[in-house]
């Protein structure tokens, strides 16, 4: 279809040009040409160009090419004009761009990833998801989740490629490049309830990344939308899932929104709020007056569901000894662990401080 659309624009452009237009492949075969018995033929010089920089022109000995954008790791069309002198670069680069809107356009309007695109994007009115979604024939009312992988450290533009792999539908399942290092994936499900599945697919996108291009990353999963509208709301979980699990679970590689539960409630409270509830809290001494062992302690405490026997046996302590350390911290915070609600606010508490020093608030607490 792109060479249909690249051929249109030559037709307008034909009769203001007084040298050769087309577009090649990224194989050097012509797709469209003001000549039309160059269409299908391979153009001999084509290899020896090297697109650096795909806004600049390259000249052969003969023509001047010039890349056209793409959202893959290279172009997949070049424009070319004969020539190599001032006017013939001058052509190319504004026939480039020309090339590049007329392509922009036509995809906007017939391609559903596009479409898929500007609705996560914010880039599209709710009333025209519904005119658009019936152009486009397609399924509105779909259970379908949000995925946003996120590459750590060094990001790989092939690694847009190797998810489309996983997901070859292209119909059903997008894979859509949003920035250097973040890929979203909206999954169209068999149903409302299939936690596992998606899960499935989150371990075998990381795992694929991984064993292909060497690649770490960290997955935020949505809730499910059931309606297409609903999708730029779960791409923000999706977002959200990264940045809470980053601070509060940060051992793990697949974070999903439903699961955070209180985690998500504490990174969307303002720091103002945050600091006073742990002045609030610790009115005798500061939470940094707890060594290591006693942090130790208190996280295994609430790891063991505030089970003082499980606790001093996973610990390899006398129970006496927890007993004493539990007695120690209240002493210190005025919080005894062994009441339900104490344990509550000294968890909270924790989590609060947690957060204030990913922000790297200064602690005073």
């Amino acid at each position: 279809m792109s060479s249909r659309i690249f051929q249109n624009v030559i037709i307008q452009m034909k009769d203001s040009i007084d040298r050769t237009l087309g577009v090649v492949d990224e194989q050097g075969f012509v797709v469209a040409s003001s000549e039309l018995a160059m269409i299908g033929s391979r153009l001999d010089d084509f290899h020896q160009c090297e697109f650096d920089d795909p806004d600049r022109p390259v000249c052969t000995s003969s023509r001047t090419y010039c890349a056209l954008s793409s959202p893959g790791a290279r172009f997949d069309y070049a424009c070319f004009t004969d020539g190599t002198d001032s006017m013939s670069r001058t052509i190319c680069a504004i026939s480039a761009v020309t090339f590049n809107e007329a392509k922009t356009n036509y995809e906007e309007k017939h391609n559903k990833a596009a479409f898929i695109k500007n609705i996560i994007s914010d880039n599209i009115l709710p009333g025209d998801v519904y005119v658009r979604a019936k152009e486009l024939h397609f399924v509105t009312d779909e259970t379908r989740v949000v995925l946003l992988v996120r590459q750590m450290e060094n990001p790989d533009v092939a690694a847009v490629e190797v998810i489309q792999h996983l997901f070859p539908d292209k119909q059903k399942d997008f894979v859509l490049n949003i920035n250097e290092s973040s890929i979203v994936l909206v999954k169209s499900l068999p149903g409302p309830n299939c936690p596992e599945e998606v899960h499935k697919v989150a371990h075998n996108i990381e795992t694929a990344l991984k064993d292909e291009l060497g690649i770490k990353c960290v997955i935020g999963i949505s809730t499910n939308a059931r309606h297409l509208r609903e999708l730029a709301d779960k791409y923000k979980e999706a977002q959200i899932a990264i940045d809470v699990g980053r601070v509060f679970e940060s051992e793990k590689t697949i974070i999903n929104y439903e699961n955070l539960g209180l985690s998500r409630i504490i990174y969307q409270l303002p720091t103002t709020l945050c600091e006073m509830f742990l002045n609030e809290v610790f009115k005798k001494n500061s939470i940094e007056t707890l060594d290591e062992d006693t942090l130790e302690t208190i996280n295994k405490f609430f790891e063991n569901n505030l089970n003082v026997s499980e606790t001093s046996r996973k610990l390899y302590v006398h129970r006496n000894t927890l007993v004493y350390r539990l007695e120690k911290i209240k002493k210190l915070t005025g919080l005894d662990l062994r009441e339900f609600d104490h344990a509550i606010v000294f968890k909270v508490a924790m989590m609060v401080k947690q957060y204030l020093d990913s922000l790297n608030i200064t602690s005073k607490y």
